[in-house]
């Protein structure tokens, strides 16, 4: 059974002893914030300055992002070192990001999804670009929504998702 706090249209949800305020749009697929949020918890150890939905100085904007440091409002040329993707995520964008940021680890997710054809389409995009840091591809299954409780705690690891590394 899902979480009650994953009724609302805002959940304020916790992991690694921090905390994020998420927001379900009306338009929005209920798995695309529960994506964001899972992301967010899962790297949240190696990217502890972690954020959901910040716009950055770029066309796109991320769906989960980390800064060397805490993000600086008034310094927006910050370049990323983790950039988190929820759901659809066109082979333009990953084109894009994957050359522009060739530091910044990337990640994929997708919902209930088998990674394969995502394989194909992320290596293309990685081809014949100069990369120093990785880039995953995430499959939640069906039912991690129930990896976060009524309390709004997200407890996730790597055990818990199909989990790639290019």
């Amino acid at each position: 059974m899902s979480s009650k706090i994953l009724t609302r249209r805002k959940w304020k949800l916790y992991a690694h002893e921090q905390h994020i305020v998420v927001k379900y749009g009306v338009r929005e697929r209920f798995v695309h914030p529960v994506m964001k949020a899972l992301i967010w918890a899962l790297y949240l150890p190696d990217y502890p300055t972690a954020s959901i939905e910040i716009r950055i100085d770029d066309k796109y904007k991320p769906d989960v992002v980390a800064f060397d440091s805490e993000p600086d409002i008034y310094q927006v040329k910050q370049k990323p070192v983790f950039w988190g993707e929820a759901g659809q995520t066109s082979r333009a964008k990953i084109k894009s990001i994957v050359r522009r940021y060739p530091d910044t680890h990337f990640a994929m997710a997708k919902w209930d999804t088998g990674l394969r054809p995502y394989i194909d389409i992320v290596s293309s995009a990685l081809q014949d670009v100069r990369r120093n840091a990785p880039f995953d591809l995430i499959s939640f299954s069906e039912g991690s929504q129930d990896l976060i409780d009524d309390d709004g705690n997200i407890k996730i690891s790597f055990d818990d998702v199909e989990w790639l590394r290019l």
